[in-house]
């Protein structure tokens, strides 16, 4: 584009054509290219090969690749008009790989496929606008307006399945001579540099490099690693690259965390799962963006992450009044039938689902009703808790352990039988009564009880950042974990047909046009500001 259209010599027309990555398309970092490419061409015609084999809904690649791509066509015809935006057109090729090359060769002029238009936004995605009734709806995240990223450790030793695991780990790494080489170092993350806390940058802790007391104390915290698996890692400024400081100065136990792909194209199941941990950027289905919306701004649970005004207007048309854990319970029930993603496939290859919002009083109490225990199972009994249950149980769902795993034996495989629906760990351990349903339950491709025992086997699933991942469970202590997460599942399968007929009833309901509803500001949208420390600890001095 620079050498076609930005000399002094090229202020005339031009065409410009190339296949590459097809990230640009939706890529919230790809904002400023977009708004370029719209100043540049008067047209662009977009032909999206698909080959994503790591995303949520896979696809054939062109080429011997994991990363899908696109043909871009650009033009501009004479002068250029920086300020009125290119007309973006865009075809998607679907099919195996032999069908999309004998489509492809078949194209002898642009009336040879079928066209989509994009939208004229500077920086819309190139994609279809949303278009009939669900291009009226609220977008999540407008309804919820700041949204980041989860915790990136960029290393995986500091995460493990349980406190004694990571505890040997560090005390491992403080007595070692080969510091660097165990940590994993980064760009961003030396043994030899200094960082601050994650609550006060001006506070310097020393080098891990200077740690030699194998007892100094650590921060082991429990995270949200993976949809409805919790693990223990060392919650530490110097130890992770981008821990995100603002989920940490908002963190406590009111807090919930609303999580999906609001960058990434969704897959099938369901379209949000929500943590009471804080989540890893990979929470949702073991890839992510910016895909985090915490429901509180700050730890007190004071200020609601809503639109100011937005509680008001809903209140005036439902006709009672509700709080912000209502709207996100609401919305849950919605985004947490598998219903959604089936029924609007196509519109979600827009990344960030939108929500239908009913004028139905009932309807709405209806939903925050199911919601709310939908919270309640998935954060383990943490959150929306019911007034006749304890705190942090999880129900009893149909699935027994008929027989414990093995203390002596740590097991490196799992059998699942679908005809007697038996779970079998190791050799040893059995649980009866697992459905296919449960067994198989996905999170947009991600499959959670399959991921949740792949991360405990003797050689664990995912890759391995340093020799200290080797450090692994001395011992099998993982049933009654597993049992949770199988009864947690059991009373998810069981609450879909009322998640299906209820979001059908909201679909033939009167709803509320995004239009209508108090747009968030920039304020809003952005992290909240930090609280000034008067006192900070140093831990691991």
């Amino acid at each position: 584009m620079w050498k076609v259209f930005e000399q002094p010599q090229s202020q005339q027309g031009g065409v410009i054509s190339f296949i590459t990555a097809s990230s640009y398309l939706r890529g919230p970092g790809f904002a400023g290219m977009r708004q370029h490419m719209r100043q540049i061409f008067d047209e662009l015609w977009l032909i999206d090969l698909g080959g994503d084999n790591i995303g949520a809904r896979k696809t054939e690649n062109v080429f011997a690749i994991e990363t899908p791509v696109v043909i871009a066509v650009g033009v501009r015809y004479t002068s250029p008009k920086p300020t009125q935006p290119a007309t973006v057109h865009y075809c998607c090729i679907e099919g195996t790989t032999e069908e999309k090359l004998a489509q492809i060769a078949k194209v002898k002029q642009f009336s040879d496929l079928v066209w989509e238009a994009c939208g004229t936004g500077w920086f819309d995605p190139f994609i279809p606008a949303a278009s009939g009734a669900y291009a009226t709806w609220p977008k999540i995240t407008d309804l919820f307006p700041w949204q980041i990223s989860g915790m990136q450790y960029k290393r995986t030793w500091p995460i493990a399945a349980n406190q004694s695991t990571i505890q040997r780990r560090w005390e491992y790494f403080i007595k070692a001579e080969n510091k660097a080489e165990l940590f994993s170092e980064t760009r961003d993350r030396k043994v030899d540099k200094l960082y601050g806390t994650l609550t006060d940058k001006t506070t310097r802790l020393p080098a891990l490099r200077r740690l030699t007391d194998p007892k100094i104390p650590i921060t082991i915290e429990q995270i949200g690693y993976r949809s409805f698996d919790r693990q223990w890692a060392i919650v530490d400024n110097r130890v992770g690259d981008f821990l995100r400081p603002d989920l940490h100065t908002a963190n406590s136990e009111h807090q919930i965390y609303f999580t999906s792909l609001l960058t990434d194209v969704l897959g099938s199941g369901s379209a949000a799962v929500i943590s009471h941990l804080i989540p890893d950027m990979h929470y949702f289905r073991n890839r992510g963006g910016k895909d985090v919306i915490p429901l509180w701004r700050d730890a007190a649970a004071s200020q609601a992450n809503v639109p100011a005004g937005l509680l008001d207007h809903l209140a005036s048309e439902l006709g009672f009044e509700l709080n912000a854990l209502d709207l996100m319970a609401y919305c849950y029930t919605l985004l947490a039938s598998p219903t959604y993603t089936a029924r609007f496939e196509s519109e979600l290859r827009t990344p960030g689902p939108r929500i239908p919002i009913t004028s139905d009083g009932e309807l709405f109490r209806t939903a925050v009703s199911l919601g709310k225990r939908l919270i309640w199972l998935h954060s383990y009994g943490q959150r929306c808790v019911p007034s006749d249950q304890p705190k942090g149980i999880v129900p009893r769902g149909q699935v027994r352990c008929d027989a414990g795993t093995s203390q002596s034996e740590y097991p490196n495989v799992y059998h699942y039988d679908e005809q007697q629906q038996q779970l079998t760990i190791g050799t040893s351990g059995v649980f009866s009564h697992v459905r296919p349903e449960v067994f198989n339950f996905s999170v947009s491709g991600l499959k959670v009880v399959q991921s949740w025992l792949g991360y405990r086997m003797a050689e664990p699933a995912g890759r391995s950042s340093s020799p200290l991942d080797k450090i692994l469970p001395e011992r099998w202590e993982f049933d009654d974990e597993l049992l949770e997460l199988l009864w947690l599942l059991d009373h998810t399968i069981d609450l879909q047909p009322q998640l299906a007929e209820l979001l059908e009833h909201v679909l033939n309901s009167p709803l509320l046009l995004a239009d209508d509803l108090p747009e968030p500001s920039d304020l809003e949208r952005a992290a909240p500001k930090p609280i000034k420390q008067t006192q900070t600890k140093m831990p691991l001095q």
